[in-house]
């Protein structure tokens, strides 16, 4: 899954930033790396320098192979409270989003069910 990291309004966007993002999202969001093909984030400084309440504000737009994008936004007052809560919020959405597709089409995912080899035979006769 590829992360791309964009920051305006005085956020500095350094190497290290975007290898944190990267791995923390590959982390959070693996079990969905299946669907995803790209995460984009984007953090801003909402009042550009002005202090304040939850003036930090994180974006994460999920590319999802044959689907419309999701995207999910959380403001807080630091950059990382900000990053952390979007990365809840598009968890959440993703799990409802792919949940439905689950349930209402046979999607092609890797699964026990389908190698019988991975199915323990019960002795029911004992």
């Amino acid at each position: 899954m590829q992360v791309q990291v964009n920051t305006s309004n005085g956020v500095e966007n350094k190497d290290t930033l975007e290898r944190w993002a990267s791995d923390y999202l590959n982390d959070a969001l693996g079990r969905f790396t299946q669907d995803i093909t790209r995460v984009e984030v984007q953090l801003r400084d909402v009042n550009s320098g002005k202090k304040g309440a939850d003036d930090k504000r994180c974006m994460l737009e999920a590319r999802i192979t044959g689907r419309e994008p999701l995207a999910a936004t959380h403001h807080a007052s630091t950059q990382d409270e900000a990053f952390r809560g979007a990365t809840q919020r598009l968890i959440h959405l993703l799990d409802h989003t792919l949940g439905k597709l689950d349930r209402h089409q046979h999607r092609d995912r890797d699964t026990i069910r389908k190698d019988p080899a991975a199915i323990p035979e019960l002795d029911v006769g004992e």
